[in-house]
């Protein structure tokens, strides 16, 4: 099974790119459950490629869910050319890449499908694709984030005990309660002017929480 960080833009080819964005259409797709002929034949390729590239069905899905997660960037780091701006950038890119991902309907749409049958026996596949996401969506972040964090603190930039708990605390401040509404079918929709906005916002909130 693949890494997080092995799964990007940069690490796939177009193809292969085609295929996971036609197993996240599957995914979203009410009643559908995602096997490795199924997204075959929605792609067009054969089973035998499906397996080289991926592994087993557990390696596709989690590839699916991570190459979904990938169109959050990750924010550069240097020592030598951090500083207080650098932060500001670097929190801010984040937060808006994460709402503009976590607000599209194939992200909502995902969430669903994980979360509906979290916790019972219904389908294997639920039971999968909840651990899947929850691994490569929140925690991901959270692995992304992390290296930022701790140099914002070694620059004495911020200041925290536990670079987990940071992380939860900008979590909050970015998502606010916009997924659960999308969840629950609010037909609340972010502009780009907003999302923008709320990055700052989310930042600036967090620069002043932890602040030296």
């Amino acid at each position: 099974m693949k890494s997080d960080l092995e799964i990007s833009e940069t690490a796939l080819t177009e193809r292969q790119k085609d295929v996971l964005d036609a197993a996240l259409a599957l995914l979203v797709e009410a009643g559908d459950k995602l096997t490795m002929t199924s997204v075959a034949r929605r792609a067009s390729c054969s089973k035998e490629s499906l397996y080289k590239w991926f592994g087993d069905r557990d390696g596709l899905l989690t590839a699916t869910v991570q190459w979904q997660a990938s169109k959050v960037r990750g924010v550069p780091v240097s020592r030598d050319a951090f500083d207080r701006d650098a932060l500001i950038i670097g929190l801010e890119r984040f937060a808006a890449d994460w709402l503009r991902v976590l607000s599209g309907k194939i992200s909502v749409a995902l969430n669903r499908v994980a979360v509906t049958h979290a916790g019972t026996d219904k389908h294997e596949l639920d039971r999968d694709l909840g651990g899947i996401v929850l691994e490569n969506g929140p925690f991901a972040m959270a692995r992304r984030l992390e290296p930022v964090l701790l140099l914002g603190r070694e620059a004495g930039l911020l200041k925290f005990e536990h670079a987990d708990e940071a992380f939860r605390t900008f979590f909050g401040l970015v998502v606010r309660d916009v997924q659960i509404r999308l969840l629950l079918g609010d037909r609340y929709e972010l502009s780009e002017t907003a999302i923008e906005r709320d990055a700052k916002r989310a930042t600036e909130q967090f620069l002043i929480l932890y602040k030296p």
